[in-house]
């Protein structure tokens, strides 16, 4: 009988060991010369831009940019792919939360987005290309890819517009194959994990589109399991929600971790000692 416990005790720590070993292979980053990701955690990311409601500056609009290109800080911005394959500067899927009307961006040629105007601005959803010319190496860039989608044509019409970009930059995105893309493809681009609690409101689905995933999926994605596929730069992960514990353990991954989205001061003052940079919408940090 101990003979037979023995030997289930140890069959226990053997599978314990290669399940520990295969998280850890699954999880992995890659490691770059600091010198080439440095600027990432150099000052404050402005999530969208320097957007303002009050002021009726839009986010992912050209004076929210100009507003973070004054204070020095790196623009994060989002892109989406039209129907008639132009890429955008848009966060959601659905154009109801800042356009009003009940329709997808995806579903939209551009002759079609150029018309319509942000609620309460005059502003206009700008084409990618708008803001590099606009941005012009000024300050970085973070590029979120918004692709839910088969992978590929998107991600080669953004790098095609990126090969002759002079700035700094890097790509991220929620969608580990995006990476993948860029790692097979693009090598030399800094790209970065997104992920986090992946909870998502039924506002956010009615008004913003955003998709509620199924629990495996969404297992894997907030835990990190797919990297072996994108290998990520950097991490940018969700700071509300999450456990200081996970948060602590995703430094031990060895690449930055930048936090998202810092809206009130006590959000950054609980992990403002773990993470190595913030997408704010604050800025007296």
């Amino acid at each position: 009988m101990m003979v037979r416990i023995k030997y289930f005790a140890v069959l226990l720590i053997i599978l314990a060991l290669a399940f520990s070993q295969a998280v850890g292979f699954a999880r992995k980053a890659e490691r770059v010369d600091d010198e080439r990701i440095a600027w990432l955690t150099g000052t404050l990311i402005a999530h969208r831009g320097m957007f303002s409601e009050e002021e009726n500056i839009p986010e992912n609009t050209l004076p929210a940019f100009a507003r973070a290109i004054e204070h020095g800080f790196i623009i994060e911005l989002d892109v989406a792919m039209t129907k008639d394959k132009e890429i955008v500067v848009f966060h959601d899927k659905k154009l109801s939360r800042l356009l009003g009307i009940d329709a997808y961006l995806a579903d939209m040629d551009y002759e079609e987005l150029r018309e319509l105007k942000i609620t309460g601005s005059e502003e206009r959803i700008p084409l990618f290309s708008e803001v590099l010319n606009f941005v012009d190496g000024r300050v970085p860039l973070l590029i979120e890819i918004k692709n839910e989608g088969k992978v590929g044509e998107m991600e080669s019409l953004v790098y095609d517009q990126l090969k002759e970009y002079k700035g700094k930059y890097a790509v991220q995105s929620f969608n580990p194959f995006t990476l993948a893309w860029f790692r097979k493809n693009a090598p030399e681009v800094l790209r970065g994990q997104l992920s986090g609690s992946f909870l998502v409101s039924d506002h956010e689905v009615e008004s913003a589109g955003t998709t509620r995933l199924p629990w495996p999926l969404r297992f894997l994605l907030s835990n990190l399991l797919l990297n072996f596929a994108s290998r990520p730069n950097f991490i940018a992960y969700e700071i509300n929600n999450t456990e200081i514990k996970t948060l602590q353990n995703l430094k031990k991954l060895g690449v930055p971790l930048l936090g998202w989205t810092v809206r009130e001061r006590a959000e950054y003052e609980r992990v403002k000692d773990i993470c190595d940079n913030f997408i704010t919408e604050i800025y007296d940090l």
